[in-house]
């Protein structure tokens, strides 16, 4: 998408509010429900916003919403769309790039993902700290991807917050395949050889393309299943849904103490 469109997108989402803020969030599957601890909130959906996919997975609201959290301003963008969904990668990424021309400093991406180590378990929570891409594209083309997206002492301190805070909090590195299907257990081995934590199909572009524009990048997965192989049992997306509810309560209170953390 070019300058121009995102301009046009910043106007039209100017007219219906504020819309400004130095912190940025993106919320994935069955992580929605955080909007609602955000008070004075204005919504947009994506659909009447120029140049924004629309989102067509469940579990992803698809709206832009502005609001406070303790006073202190955010924008989400509550759902996500993946390159699976027949979006360009440009398009996957203009979200991202949109919250950048808003004002946004420092973002927040979650997902939820499939946990490729039997010691991290279904609802548990993994700060990102590599990332590993495995779908053949890059927005960084025909330039080399950076290697520390996720600055080290933010890590620590993110670390200690959910330490202070008693919840279990993972790290580890995040496998960005294509989808749509889940992966097979031959993948799973391949990726654990790579040293991979966990696998989901969308962060790792967002995650460039938010480093590439200036912003300090903020990684969290929901580990909602484990990956294909893992154990004997089918993999579906309900799980992955049922998952995020359960472990709403974790999920909101970790990313309210990051906020406030982060806003001083």
């Amino acid at each position: 998408m070019t300058s121009e469109m995102i301009s046009k997108a910043v106007a039209s989402i100017r007219e219906r509010g504020e819309f400004k803020a130095k912190i940025g969030l993106v919320l994935g599957s069955g992580l929605g429900n955080f909007v609602d601890t955000l008070s004075e909130t204005t919504r947009i959906p994506f659909s009447e916003i120029p140049g924004f996919p629309v989102s067509t997975v469940a579990g992803h609201s698809g709206e832009i919403v502005h609001g406070y959290l303790d006073g202190i301003p955010v924008l989400v963008n509550s759902g996500r769309v993946h390159f699976y969904e027949g979006y360009s990668l440009d398009q996957v990424v203009y979200p991202v790039r949109v919250l950048r021309a808003l004002g946004v400093e420092t973002i927040l991406l979650t997902n939820a993902a499939g946990s490729i180590r039997k010691t991290y378990a279904p609802g548990d929570l993994m700060l990102i700290t590599s990332l590993l891409n495995q779908t053949g594209r890059s927005v960084y083309e025909p330039d080399p991807e950076p290697e520390h997206i996720f600055e080290p002492q933010l890590l620590k301190k993110i670390a200690r917050i959910a330490s202070q805070a008693s919840i279990s909090l993972k790290a580890g590195s995040y496998a960005g395949l294509n989808g749509p299907s889940y992966e097979t257990p031959a993948e799973i081995r391949f990726l654990r050889l790579k040293q991979a934590d966990a696998v989901g199909m969308s962060t790792v572009h967002e995650s460039m393309a938010a480093f590439q524009a200036g912003m300090q990048v903020i990684g969290i997965s929901c580990l909602t299943n484990y990956a294909a192989g893992i154990l004997d049992q089918p993999l579906n997306h309900e799980e992955v849904i049922e998952t995020g509810l359960r472990v709403r309560e974790d999920f909101a209170t970790l990313l309210t103490e990051v906020i406030k953390a982060i806003s001083v």
